[in-house]
């Protein structure tokens, strides 16, 4: 099989040091497999799109020594490589799934669903879950609300655990029924959900390997489902511990954590970078200075701990000499 991996940055802020360690590990898993790499900028979330921010941290990639293959920039046979400009894609997939019956209008609101009969909270990501409200809605009523309020479209989620294997977490379970229930794969004002739209668009570019942070470790189960219902075929999946503080808790200014740009700006060296995110995938002893090139050899997923790596205190504090 032609190895095809993806990063796929929000245009949403700057890339970070958690950001920029998964798309050098994503970067070493397609180089050290010979493969292609795929840039795709997911921006369904366009209210908070912040202008030029593509642009700079795409450069900003580049910095880092981490070219790609196929993107926005370049083109390719399975563009256009930004999810904004795919919505039809995502539209012909839900039309499969509500005349298939696997996909029903909702019209809850994010507060009478957390209202709903106390209900348990699933995944951080996606709040409450679901109690079913809708699911079995008679047609009349269907029609009725659908005057009043433009419905979600969620997806029928049958009982029973989903299993998949991870190439760091290894064997992972999870029952999206009992935790999630059925969840939203397009939005009332017709934007596709992230669950929705990674799938569809993954499949169409051929990507035969996920690499992101094991965040989203969750989601993969309801992806999984989504490519079953689709007739689509399922990548491997690599999630990557996050990057915390020393304390333990997810990045922010208060442990010093910088953007790339503000590193860069800062006139420290992207090798620098790169060994200090090589330490951090254990792929590099601390205070190494490397390319990223230099790691493909050495690069295998078994090297790569799977508790979450902590940034040293005051790393590329000081501009390297």
């Amino acid at each position: 099989m032609i190895y095809r991996g993806r990063f796929a940055p929000s245009p949403t802020g700057p890339l970070h040091l958690g950001n920029a360690r998964t798309a050098l590990l994503a970067w070493l898993a397609a180089r050290a497999a010979r493969g292609t790499l795929v840039i795709r900028v997911e921006d369904l979330d366009r209210p908070r799109v912040r202008p030029g921010v593509e642009a700079r941290l795409l450069d900003e990639l580049r910095w880092l020594g981490l070219g790609w293959d196929e993107g926005p920039d370049l083109g390719g046979p399975c563009g256009p490589y930004r999810q904004s400009e795919l919505g039809w894609r995502h539209q012909a997939a839900v039309r499969r799934l509500r005349d298939a019956g696997l996909a029903y209008p909702c019209f809850c609101s994010r507060a009478e669903i957390a209202q709903a009969a106390q209900a348990p909270h699933g995944p951080a990501d996606d709040g409450p879950r679901y109690p079913g409200t809708c699911r079995d809605l008679a047609p009349a009523e269907v029609a009725r609300r659908a005057a009043e309020r433009t419905p979600a479209w969620r997806f029928r989620v049958e009982p029973g655990q989903v299993a998949f294997e991870d190439a760091v977490h290894g064997t992972c379970r999870f029952d999206v029924a009992a935790t999630t229930g059925d969840f939203v794969v397009m939005r009332a004002d017709g934007v596709a959900a992230y669950q929705l739209a990674v799938v569809v668009d993954d499949a169409a570019m051929g990507i035969t390997e996920v690499v992101r942070g094991d965040d989203l470790l969750p989601s993969t189960a309801r992806q999984l489902l989504l490519h079953g219902a689709l007739g689509l075929p399922a990548p491997r999946h690599a999630h990557v511990p996050l990057v915390v503080g020393e304390d333990g808790a997810r990045l922010a200014k208060r442990h010093g954590a910088r953007s790339l740009g503000e590193l860069r700006e800062a006139g420290v060296a992207p090798e620098a970078v790169i060994g200090l995110l090589a330490a951090l995938c254990g792929l590099a002893p601390g205070g190494a200075r490397c390319t990223a090139s230099e790691l493909v050899v050495g690069f295998a997923w078994e090297r790569l701990p799977r508790e979450p790596a902590r940034l040293p205190a005051g790393a590329l504090a000081a501009p390297a000499r």
